[in-house]
């Protein structure tokens, strides 16, 4: 059962709450985010969130999963954004529930303003963002005195050069911040020979922590120029983080 000291108000009003659930320990969601998840009547959640974490619903909560699989099953956005609406217009306290922080290549915004334009009470609690909390759980920061001063998060679902991208690959090449990439597995290689061509040194350190803040978790160590060698030899899957960078190796 619920924790009764952690719920909403009953007679709190309809509508969808977008909650942040962090990097995957069901620990590491904020309190605000899990008073709402405890307080809705249904909850629409994505794959990266903790099952432990939803174990803690009410039996009669309707859980609905949207979850978006690389290349395999596929809720689309559209679909996702008609099923918010249907349940907020039928009075019910909608969360909606993803992995990090909505905000941060999450579409989260792209569910605000279509609830909004559909008149729809919509809030948004932030989530701690794996980009950050996931390299500093793993023992790397993302910023470190008299190293860097400046880090970039990158999505990396589309490779360098793709008419899709909209990323500053030479920007990044030619700076000296910490380059964070998310979502970048099948495509790493790629940045990285396009990173090295832009000015990087291919023995710079690099990470990549697969499964951050779960008990699966890894790291490997490792250089710019041999990252793609070792995604493919450690079989790295997603979820993971890569970090290009000086903190990377200390």
């Amino acid at each position: 059962m619920p924790d009764q000291a952690l719920c909403l108000d009953p007679a709190s009003s309809a509508g969808v709450t977008l909650v942040g659930a962090g990097p995957g320990d069901p620990d590491l969601i904020t309190i605000a985010g899990l008073k709402a998840l405890l307080g809705a009547d249904v909850v629409v959640t994505d794959r990266l969130v903790s099952h432990e974490l939803l174990a803690r619903l009410a039996p009669d909560v309707e859980l609905i999963d949207v979850a978006k699989f690389p290349r395999s099953r596929f809720t689309a956005q559209e679909d996702i954004n008609a099923v918010l609406l249907d349940r907020a217009r039928a009075g019910k306290r909608v969360v909606r529930l993803k992995g990090g922080d909505s905000h941060v290549f999450g579409r989260g915004f792209e569910e605000v303003l279509h609830l909004q334009q559909a008149g729809v009470p919509v809030r948004v609690i932030p989530g701690l963002s794996s980009s950050i909390s996931v390299p500093a759980l793993a023992g790397i920061p993302v910023t470190h005195r008299g190293v860097v001063h400046d880090f970039t998060v990158v999505s990396g679902h589309v490779p360098p050069r793709h008419p899709d991208s909209l990323v500053n690959w030479d920007a990044l090449a030619a700076s000296r911040g910490t380059i964070v990439l998310m979502m970048a597995v099948q495509n790493a290689a790629a940045i990285a020979q396009t990173l090295i061509d832009g000015g990087r040194d291919a023995g710079q350190s690099a990470a990549i922590v697969v499964d951050g803040s779960l008990a699966s978790e890894r790291v490997i160590r490792t250089t710019l120029g041999q990252l793609g060698k070792s995604i493919e030899t450690e079989k790295v899957r997603p979820p993971a983080i890569i970090l290009i960078g000086d903190v990377a190796g200390l």
